[in-house]
């Protein structure tokens, strides 16, 4: 797709860091988006400014580049509240005086502001203040200090001018839409770039004083009323990573940024579907429950997928002028086998690596022939001594590393290599970049089957899949992953030494299929999104996305399709299309029975109890029940492990207690059963994690 009338438009990036066009600068990958977007929107004839914190380095800059300095500048004081229970020995509020100065450099037709004061220069080497910082050293502030400075910028330095003010990441510019919502200049698009917790909420007072300070009239929320969901089920998000629970006193950031912004920014369909509803996941009976689902809902129209790409460097470099012998023979392996790749930073739940290396250990030990080349990237080394164990058990066979080093030397090993590892966890990751520059160069991948890694098609069925997939996982040290890791290499390793064409086919839809995921593509649909904002046209709410996520209460009666209804489980909505006899009861009871999706199934089997055959709403009614010796026995065929889960009575963050059933046989699982109150989560063959209950009658 390709904007051919967009109209020409001033683009202003902010972000905590925009330092993608110089290596020395860089900390994260959102840096390097946001550079290779900017300058693409600038190659198309747009003006593109960027605005972020100069860090303390501009005497770095100034040697580099010509760095220009403006006649700007901001006396302020900055009130910030704190939290008693957090900032203990702290007064309630603090006065930050700030003065604050502005500073241009222009390269490749983008222009990059750059703030400076006493605390954005502050941590001149990591940029970003440690998590320990928090309620001991008020530097913890510094990305809120730029949250005021830059929406105090904007509307000096770039007054009426009207812009498309495109923020990124909700956690680093939750100010920003409120604080630009009544300037009709300043249209912002909120770019949603991790999957942080959706429900992820800061102290109320603050952000009350802030906005007060920047003349927002904007009223928060007030408190979530208690959800009606087991303290079991509320406990145990922790262990996913993807809901923490908060005291009344505080916001949740996401609503401020989606009921503020005009436009909220995706990375990938498969991230933006998963944001919408964590369909499949523990958190999903309890998100249903919580006020930021109607958020989601309310603003679901907002939503669009901007896209991300692999590197044009990347895309340039040829792999065929890779010597395999000599990358591979360097490490001291035989260029004669399979090789598996895996590249991604330190992180051992998010990445899936404790998992990877008991799969790699599990499988060299069983005396498979093939090379293993695993980077685990960390500054500080690799802290786990478990680690060095497996790679000094596998020697010519393993190559373990962690330091950084140059995007070329990087590229040499992926195109060294026949496949990729990414079995990466908990749905954090958003697109994945080296997923994609692997795959570009021909590796196949082996990879999660998570949303926000669907649009690599490593999931895909036979026709077009590009590699093998692995289930989702939001359980820490998940022996089913390993095992299902362990599985895919000795698969591959076959197909790699008995069907080389299949193998070579595999490659290079691989690489197709990466290869299109430009920067001129991004490009293409952020622009297209930005048009329709700066044109005025009203966003349309996706019918596709709100009956996958069963919203039919926004939909006209002919834009419901019976088929949503029946996956759904919602009656109601079904009989806005036709009538719910005893054909539709029984698909609606099955697939609600694939699922795990009992109350569903109770509830038909209510409606219409004739409909379904009495083999099937036995098998419901009995799944579960009480052995001679006081053990509990748990049928579903379709169920890999069964746990239960144990809420403890202590108030604030209590991680509950979680138990494994024993797998006594196939579908079948025995255990001591659970107490009142506490539920049994359960992980479907097909990766779905869900809930269930043992009635006490």
């Amino acid at each position: 797709m390709t904007v051919v009338n967009a109209p020409r438009m001033h683009i202003i990036e902010t972000y905590f860091e925009c330092c993608g066009f110089d290596h020395t600068f860089l900390q994260g990958g959102t840096s390097v988006y946001l550079w290779n977007l900017s300058r693409t929107f600038a190659a198309r004839g747009h003006t593109v400014s960027i605005v972020t914190p100069a860090h303390g380095r501009l005497d770095d800059l100034r040697r580099r580049y010509e760095v220009e300095d403006l006649p700007y500048e901001d006396v302020y004081t900055l009130p910030v509240a704190l939290d008693p229970r957090v900032w203990q020995g702290f007064p309630e509020r603090v006065d930050l005086a700030l003065r604050t100065t502005a500073h241009r450099i222009r390269l490749e037709g983008v222009d990059l502001y750059f703030l400076a004061n006493d605390y954005l220069n502050r941590l001149p080497d990591t940029f970003y203040p440690p998590y320990s910082a928090k309620g001991r050293d008020l530097v913890f502030f510094k990305p809120l200090v730029f949250q005021a400075d830059s929406v105090r910028f904007l509307r000096t330095w770039f007054g009426d001018e009207k812009a498309v003010v495109h923020a990124h990441e909700p956690y680093y510019h939750y100010l920003l839409p409120a604080a630009l919502r009544a300037d009709p200049t300043k249209l912002v698009v909120s770019n949603v770039q991790s999957n942080m917790p959706i429900a992820k909420k800061v102290y109320a007072p603050e952000v009350e004083g802030l906005l007060r300070l920047l003349g927002a009239d904007v009223e928060l929320p007030g408190p979530d009323p208690e959800p009606d969901v087991p303290a079991a089920v509320v406990q145990y998000q922790q262990r996913t990573h993807l809901h923490y629970t908060y005291p009344p006193d505080h916001v949740a950031i996401y609503e401020l940024t989606a009921d503020h912004a005009d436009l909220i920014d995706f990375l990938s369909p498969g991230q933006l579907d998963f944001y919408a509803g964590f369909r499949d996941t523990p958190f999903e009976a309890l998100f249903r429950r919580l006020p930021i689902a109607d958020v989601v809902r309310r603003n679901a129209h907002k939503m669009f997928v901007g896209g991300c790409a692999i590197s044009d460097q990347w895309l340039a470099w040829d792999p065929a002028a890779v010597d395999r012998a000599e990358v591979l023979g360097g490490l001291g392996l035989d260029p004669a086998l399979p090789t598996f790749f895996h590249n991604a930073r330190y992180a051992v739940h998010h990445k899936g690596q404790i998992e990877l290396m008991r799969a790699v250990d599990r499988v060299l030990s069983e005396g498979l022939a093939a090379n293993f080349v695993i980077r685990c990237i960390s500054g500080n080394g690799i802290d786990d001594p478990w680690f060095h164990e497996v790679a000094a058990r596998h020697p010519g066979r393993l190559h373990f590393e962690w330091e950084r080093v140059t995007e070329a030397r990087v590229f040499s090993l992926a195109a060294a290599s026949d496949f990729a590892l990414f079995p990466s966890k908990f749905e954090m990751d958003t697109f994945l970049i080296a997923q994609g520059e692997a795959m570009a160069v021909g590796t196949v991948p082996i990879a999660t089957d998570q949303r926000g890694m669907e649009h690599f098609r490593h999931a895909d069925g036979p026709g077009t899949t590009t590699g093998f997939a692995v289930n989702r996982s939001f359980a820490e040290d998940d022996e089913l992953l390993t095992a299902a890791l362990a599985d895919r290499v000795r698969q591959a390793a076959a197909l790699w030494s008995d069907d080389p064409g299949r193998y070579r086919e595999l490659s290079e839809r691989a690489a197709a299929v990466a290869r299109a995921f430009t920067w001129e593509h991004c490009a293409d649909l952020h622009l297209a999104a930005f048009a329709r904002l700066w044109e005025g046209r009203p966003a349309p709410l996706s019918t596709e996305l709100a009956l996958r996520h069963g919203w039919f209460d926004l939909l006209d009666d002919d834009r419901i399709t019976p088929a949503a209804a029946v996956e759904h489980g919602d009656i109601a909505a079904f009989e806005r299309r036709a009538p719910f006899d005893a054909d539709a009861a029984a698909r609606m009871f099955r697939a609600a029975w694939r699922r795990a999706d009992f109350d569903t199934c109770e509830r038909v089997l209510a409606r219409l109890p004739g409909a379904v055959p009495e083999q099937e709403s036995t098998r419901l009614r009995e799944r579960s029940r009480l052995l001679p010796d006081g053990r509990l026995e748990y049928r579903l065929p379709h169920a890999q492990r069964v746990e239960v889960v144990e809420a403890r009575r202590t108030p604030g963050r209590a991680l509950p207690e979680v138990r494994a059933l024993e797998h006594t046989a196939p579908g079948v699982f025995t255990g001591a059963p659970p107490s009142a109150g506490d539920r049994l989560l359960l992980t479907l063959s097909s990766g779905r994690v869900t809930w269930d209950e043992v009635r006490h009658d």
